[in-house]
């Protein structure tokens, strides 16, 4: 048909960017623009900077999870000797620990002597929980053997004790000086139980990133630990590390099959999937609260469409009558709409990218100005707020944001589309 145009041809792009820039005396709404264009870049930027530390959360306290815990512990089920005595104690640990190390999927199973204690220098004490363990078995723990932060060396684990940073805090000791390790349930005396004290050089210090495990942890040489705690011959658990643990629950049937009849299982799930429900929880709310951010700010681009089309009413008669179709109008008008959702969506993301790159020198300079003390370890038990820019949560910003602002201006350049040229034209 004659006077008919392709979509989007280059005369509806021209006529558009002159709407878009064009000040208030020619009719236009360039403060209503500036706040549109700013309140989607910095709901963009929001969105794409709460992501990116969601997901950092989340990998970095489960990379200190897996880093330096069991990924699965085997123990026993509680069992009742002749004389009424309980124990689940693993007599045959190290004959259970080979059959395990057997299974596909695993790469490490270390037996366990775990117990807690009070540590004390000079004045200090503070509650501990040790962890026996031989020094071949400790090297192979990631954020132990290779720790954030560490005084010392591993290798001379066998000359002493291995120590949090935390413990070294609580007790103010450093590399080479002498604690004591004081256990309850020591010696048994005629005149009952008496503790046992030990003393131990400090040989190795570590940071591994979790508050919980640096304030608390001691390594102790295996066999010293079955000395200490009275387990000669035995292990309380088998710590096993997997290749995959996000499946870890898919070898719990030849897990069980190798440690035995009365083998029990405790995963890292277990322990953390309360946390890690809740935290899943958070993110999707936030997520929703962040989604209605976009939306409120995309609403924006409505009210200077709006606005737009009721102070370019002549300029709509006008195109009409010289022939501009209603889909030209309609396109006119979306692509106002369009390039400012879409400009002030790839700038929000490109600041929410930078942020994220930079959290650290960013909460630093936040951390100042706020006089300290903003992120407390101790309760959210990790040393600093993490942020990790993943792919699919970029794009789904950019979806999110682009899929609002372009359907939200479909509805004032249908207005502007159908308006009555004759109408428009009446007072003119």
């Amino acid at each position: 048909m004659a006077g008919r145009t392709a979509p989007f041809s280059k005369f509806e792009w021209m006529i558009a960017w002159r709407y878009i820039r064009a000040r208030r005396a020619e009719g236009g709404v360039s403060v209503m623009t500036w706040i549109s264009l700013i309140g989607v870049a910095l709901a963009v930027f929001a969105l794409v900077a709460t992501m990116a530390v969601r997901s950092g959360f989340r990998a970095e306290f489960v990379d200190t999870i897996l880093g330096a815990n069991a990924h699965v512990t085997v123990y026993q089920s509680l069992e009742v000797s002749e004389t009424g005595a309980t124990s689940r104690a693993i007599a045959d640990f190290d004959a259970v620990a080979a059959r395990i190390r057997d299974i596909d999927g695993v790469t490490r199973a270390a037996p366990l002597i775990k117990g807690q204690v009070m540590a004390n220098k000079n004045n200090n004490n503070t509650g501990v929980e040790i962890y026996g363990i031989s020094k071949e078995n400790l090297k192979t723990i990631p954020r132990i053997a290779n720790p954030i932060e560490g005084r010392g060396s591993i290798e001379d684990f066998m000359d002493g004790v291995a120590i949090g940073s935390g413990v070294a805090r609580e007790l103010g000791v450093n590399v080479g000086d002498r604690i004591k390790i004081i256990s309850p349930n020591g010696v048994k005396t005629a005149f009952g139980t008496k503790p046992r004290v030990n003393a131990y050089d400090v040989t190795y210090i570590f940071t591994a990133g979790r508050y919980d495990i640096d304030k608390t942890r001691i390594y102790m040489p295996f066999v010293e630990a079955q000395s200490f705690f009275n387990r000669e011959g035995v292990a309380d658990e088998i710590e096993v590390f997997v290749t995959d643990p996000e499946n870890v629950d898919d070898l719990t049937i030849p897990l069980i099959a190798a440690g035995g009849n009365r083998t029990l299982l405790w995963t890292w799930r277990d322990s953390a999937g309360g946390f890690l429900r809740a935290l899943a929880v958070e993110d999707n709310v936030m997520l929703v609260i962040m989604g209605i951010l976009v939306l409120v700010a995309a609403m924006n681009i409505i009210s200077g469409l709006i606005m737009l089309v009721k102070n370019k009413g002549r300029d709509i008669g006008i195109l009409r009558t010289m022939g501009l179709t209603e889909g030209s109008v309609l396109r006119v008008f979306f692509l106002c709409g369009a390039g400012i959702g879409t400009l002030g969506t790839l700038i929000g993301v490109v600041f929410g990218c930078l942020f994220a790159i930079y959290i650290d020198p960013v909460f630093s300079f936040i951390n100042y100005l706020s006089g300290g003390g903003v992120w407390d370890p101790s309760i959210r038990g990790i040393y600093s707020l993490p942020a990790q820019l993943m792919l699919g949560d970029v794009v789904f910003a950019v979806v999110l944001s682009l899929g609002l602002s372009w359907t939200v201006t479909i509805f004032p350049a249908r207005r502007a589309a159908r308006m009555n040229p004759v109408e428009a034209l009446r007072y003119e």
